[in-house]
């Protein structure tokens, strides 16, 4: 048996001389001689013999935190962690039992780590999760016990899982819009409907199951554990460029009235995800869009070896940390280790190095024998991983910060946060809206009819922005005409606008595109029952996507900071045709008809290429400008 390390011995010996008060907080009791000032931790700190040689590295960086991987397996396919299709499933032999779980915890402990994580997969898919908690909370000397979920099984759990000892949470959630997240988790409703048996059965279209399992549930899981008392959540978004970077505000904005602790985190590499660094939006790049809504958040202090940098807007009762892996590495005091599901220790994320303890386990090896096999991992470890240098190295430059391009202009961004506090509201109210956006039933004659909204406004209706209040201005006569083509030069030449001495105006647009699918198709996307998936959400993404990057793909547009995105889509059963309209919202001093206009094209795009497969007789026609207003040059609105 290995002897426990002198420094857990002492705070074993110091224990009687510790008492509580009422309200649970120790309070150090005077001993003869010893001076009142000095109390168990100031002792502990002056006198303690040094931390456990097996779990310090050659860089003297002591290793408290251990993270166990439960499973493999995910009901979720998340673009930035695995392929579509998965991995690679070890077998089930191969992978820790409980037991052998609970025995590397149990040794771990003892030489000095006090917070344990369960992670996954999805640790919560594993049957025996609530008893492993359990028996992990008996360990002496283990303080914390936490867990890192997608949040689907969450609110059925959470209560037998506090009750077994479980005292931190971290919740992964990307996005604030329903069909985003069916997107970025690769999930449709037919698929977690074989994964939730215990979900009542009920006539859903497919998107709409998804959204009711998904996203809802993941949002009922927060606010249980709100409701039990845990303080704060932590709610884990990955921060993807072009994906959902545009959320900033929105989640921030949640942190004012929840107890939510927003942990923004850099997009990094992973063997499945495709990494291309043109995805990371960095840590002072997503500081900077916040500190333009919030110019007094301010930064608190935090502990050496936490990886989150962390603030807080005042006045908001939770806050919001960044996880800045990619852009300001935290390897110097790096205190984590993890085992994965089939028993490896791992003493880096990005190394790729890996020691097997399940086979030393079950080879019969003594405590002795494995304290060594750990202390010579963790004494290879080294300071700064090698893959992790060199892939800093070899990156591009960092894409410019949003101060670098000029501040945005805040009443842009202002008209941001109302989502937010809509958002807000319904996570108190159990975190679902009664109709969800894209879940509308299909209507009964002449048209159905889906929305996508990115973003409310305080003066629209909630759901969305519809095209008529979008182009609400009154109109200013026929719009004045240019005697030349503006994007050339005196010598013919293709040249940028100069917009700078243009006044700052509220600017909407509304363009249209339809696309004639033929009667297959048509019927297919109707009944969504095409092989690629649910064709309307994808289109409705792929409109978006395209109005935030209209200025790298229309080499004379400028950038243009959008306020409000919308792509409404709407199915003609006469023509089998569907009806796209896209209206975009900026304030400043250039227009957003490309915006619209792009919106509209490469979301009938995207329908061509979600049915091309079924049929090539699809015809994309009547790409045109509707309305627009703001702007020097007057109102249009098509007649």
């Amino acid at each position: 048996m290995a002897a426990w390390p002198v420094s857990r011995m002492l705070r074993r010996a110091l224990r009687p001389s510790v008492r509580s008060c009422s309200s649970g907080a120790p309070v150090a009791q005077h001993r003869p001689g010893e001076e009142l000032s000095q109390g168990p931790r100031q002792f502990l700190r002056e006198h303690a013999a040094p931390f456990s040689a097996f779990l310090t590295d050659s860089f003297g960086r002591q290793h408290s935190y251990l993270r166990i991987s439960l499973t493999e397996r995910c009901n979720l396919r998340c673009q930035y962690c695995m392929p579509e299709e998965g991995v690679s499933l070890t077998p089930k032999a191969d992978l820790l039992t409980t037991e052998e779980i609970l025995t590397l915890a149990r040794l771990f402990v003892k030489e000095g780590i006090d917070k344990i994580r369960l992670t996954g997969g999805e640790p919560l898919i594993r049957p025996d999760v609530v008893d492993i908690v359990a028996r992990l909370h008996q360990l002496e000397g283990l303080r914390t016990i936490g867990i890192t979920t997608n949040g689907i099984n969450l609110a059925r759990l959470l209560p037998q899982l506090q009750k077994s000892g479980l005292s931190a949470i971290n919740i992964s959630l990307d996005t604030l819009v329903p069909a985003k997240f069916e997107f970025i988790a690769r999930r449709k409703g037919d698929q977690m409907q074989r994964r939730a048996g215990d979900i009542p059965t009920r006539a859903y279209a497919a998107g709409e199951l998804w959204l009711v399992l998904g996203f809802h549930k993941v949002m009922e899981g927060i606010h249980k554990a709100i409701e039990l008392g845990y303080c704060p959540v932590k709610v884990n978004c990955v921060v993807m460029r072009g994906l959902n970077d545009d959320e900033l505000l929105d989640f921030v904005a949640l942190t004012k009235g929840l107890p939510l602790d927003v942990r923004f985190i850099e997009y990094m590499p992973f063997d499945g995800n495709k990494w291309n660094f043109k995805k990371m939006v960095s840590y002072k790049e997503m500081l900077d869009t916040l500190w333009q809504q919030w110019p007094e958040l301010k930064k608190l202090p935090g502990e050496e070896s936490s990886t989150a940098k962390t603030f807080r807007v005042p006045g908001f009762q939770g806050q919001v940390s960044f996880i800045t892996s990619m852009s300001d590495h935290f390897c110097g005091t790096c205190n984590r280790l993890r085992i994965t599901a089939d028993g490896n220790l791992k003493v880096c994320l990005f190394g790729s190095s890996e020691v097997s303890l399940r086979d030393h386990l079950r080879a019969g090896a003594s405590e002795e024998e494995l304290l060594r096999i750990i202390g010579a991992a963790v004494g290879r470890k080294k300071r700064q991983h090698a893959e992790l240098h060199l892939m800093l190295q070899d990156s591009p430059p960092a894409a410019p910060s949003i101060s670098s391009w000029g501040p945005p202009h805040v009443q842009g961004l202002r008209h941001r946060v109302s989502f937010s506090n809509q958002m807000a509201t319904l996570w108190k109210g159990c975190g679902v809206p009664q109709t969800l956006p894209l879940a509308q039933q299909r209507l009964g004659s002449g048209f159905s009819q889906r929305h996508y909204c990115s973003h409310s406004d305080s003066d629209t209706n909630p759901k969305c922005l519809s095209p008529v209040s979008g182009a609400s201005a009154t109109p200013s006569g026929p719009l004045p005409t240019s005697d030349q083509l503006t994007h050339v030069d005196m010598e013919g030449r293709a040249a940028m606008v100069d917009v700078g001495g243009k006044p700052d105006t509220e600017r909407v647009a509304v363009a249209l595109a339809m696309v004639f699918l033929g009667p297959v198709a048509f019927q297919l996307i109707q009944e969504n029952q095409l092989k690629k998936g649910d064709a309307l959400v994808v289109a409705q993404l792929a409109g978006m996507q395209a109005a935030k990057l209209t200025s790298q793909l229309i080499p004379l547009c400028h950038h243009v900071t959008l306020s409000h995105v919308q792509v409404q889509l709407e199915l003609d059963r006469t023509h089998h045709a569907v009806v796209i309209q896209a209206s975009c919202r900026a304030w400043g001093p250039t227009g957003v008809e490309m915006e619209a206009l792009t919106s509209a094209a490469v979301s009938a795009l995207t329908l061509y290429d979600m049915c091309k497969a079924v049929s090539r007789d699809i015809v994309l026609g009547e790409i045109k400008l509707i309305s627009k207003t703001g702007g020097q040059r007057g109102d249009f609105h098509r007649t």
